[in-house]
């Protein structure tokens, strides 16, 4: 059985089983990548870490850090680098990392730490000082401007690059 790869849309919700994570480090700043498989995946039963991914989709990761490493260049931007030399960690080390930025995350929507320019208004955390009403949320949604004709795409998306090595 050939296994079509699905791409899920920014923004979309789903449950997702961690296998591992990747240190990216993004213009000088580390940027975590998880490894993670989608529950609903027909295949999600036999991966339980990153060396599974190895096992049953060779080349899946060789791909992916040549994707993070050079997807920028095209902009002019030198190759990202990678903490732990480009080696992806195991499931344990990924939750451990969900854990810690979970926890960063919880302690700016309760104002423990300071926020910068992230919005932190919500309606689910009801202890935290930013929480608000559906109906506040809702009118924060409303008052978006109303989307306009679409524009064309321009044909540069067309052009392809080749990375010399």
């Amino acid at each position: 059985m050939h296994h079509v790869l699905q791409v899920c849309s920014r923004g979309e919700v789903i449950q997702v089983k961690p296998l591992g994570v990747l240190a990216l480090i993004d213009e000088g700043e580390m940027d975590w990548k998880i490894i993670a498989i989608n529950i609903e995946d027909p295949e999600a039963d036999k991966f339980s870490d990153i060396d599974d991914v190895k096992k049953y989709k060779p080349g899946y990761l060789e791909a992916t850090v040549e994707w993070l490493k050079t997807y920028k260049v095209p902009d002019g931007k030198p190759e990202n680098q990678f903490g732990f030399n480009g080696q992806f960690k195991d499931q344990a080390f990924a939750i451990d990392i969900i854990k810690e930025t979970h926890e960063y995350w919880l302690n700016m929507v309760h104002k423990k730490s300071k926020c910068g320019d992230i919005v932190c208004k919500n309606v689910l955390v009801s202890d935290s000082p930013f929480c608000c009403s559906e109906e506040e949320a809702a009118a924060i949604v409303q008052s978006a401007p109303v989307l306009g004709e679409s524009s064309p795409v321009s044909t540069e998306v067309d052009i392809w690059h080749f990375i010399k090595k």
